[in-house]
């Protein structure tokens, strides 16, 4: 928690009561004694935790507030992060995490539970391709939230069908990420969405991790996402 605190404070508006502070420290706990039985990070210290996944996760935090965001998918979320850190931030009037290996599903099941966000976050124990192919899901979200999960096309692939129209993916990258940009950019073409921004990160320690930021700028067409040996096949 003196990581956090110091990370906070050192340009980090997240702006969090303890009450929030005591809600992230309960699933840092949680990964930890988890952590001794399923590979949920291979970060094992509390200190690096904090700043590799917890800060690293809230530094998001500002630029949903300012886009109005109060509600996100979190694909491939893993042992939580980004997304209960910022369901818990922000806080989430609805979220849902997206977690297609079946042991850390039920982890994060159990996560939620004990940051007290139950109510508004859900865990959905399936592959992001089948979220986003549901119309209880598409088209339905205000934003989507990723952190090393895939290249960035293949993020806004599996994204921007979530995404209501004005609708923002936000995906956690480190520089360099010029090719990687490009390669996204030649994509979004097809896919209706547009680059928005790639903002730096101001936290010691994560100088050089950025935030990229995709609009959706029109509906999606029907045909995306693909399953991934057709991604793999005809790359966009």
């Amino acid at each position: 928690m003196a990581t956090v605190r110091a990370g906070l404070a050192t340009g980090l508006s997240a702006g969090l009561s303890e009450a929030q502070l005591e809600a992230i420290g309960d699933h840092v706990r949680l990964l930890l004694a988890w952590n001794r039985a399923i590979n949920l990070s291979g970060i094992r210290e509390p200190d690096m935790i904090a700043r590799e996944h917890v800060l690293d996760s809230l530094t998001a935090v500002p630029l949903l507030r300012r886009a109005g965001i109060d509600e996100f998918v979190d694909i491939g979320s893993g042992g939580g992060y980004p997304g209960l850190p910022l369901a818990v931030a922000l806080p989430a009037r609805r979220a849902l995490l997206v977690e297609s290996i079946a042991k850390k599903a039920r982890f994060l099941t159990v996560a939620v539970k004990a940051a007290g966000v139950g109510d508004s976050v859900a865990v959905a124990a399936v592959r992001a391709e089948a979220v986003a192919r549901d119309p209880a899901h598409r088209a339905r979200w205000q934003a989507v939230v990723a952190r090393g999960v895939a290249d960035l096309t293949d993020l806004a692939e599996l994204s921007l069908p979530l995404l209501r129209i004005g609708g923002l993916l936000v995906a956690w990258k480190r520089r360099p990420i010029d090719e990687e940009l490009t390669r996204a950019e030649r994509a979004l073409r097809g896919l209706l969405g547009r680059l928005v921004e790639v903002q730096t990160v101001a936290v010691t320690g994560l100088e050089d991790h950025v935030l990229a930021v995709i609009e959706k700028v029109a509906a999606t067409p029907p045909e995306f996402p693909r399953d991934p040996a057709a991604r793999r096949r005809r790359p966009l």
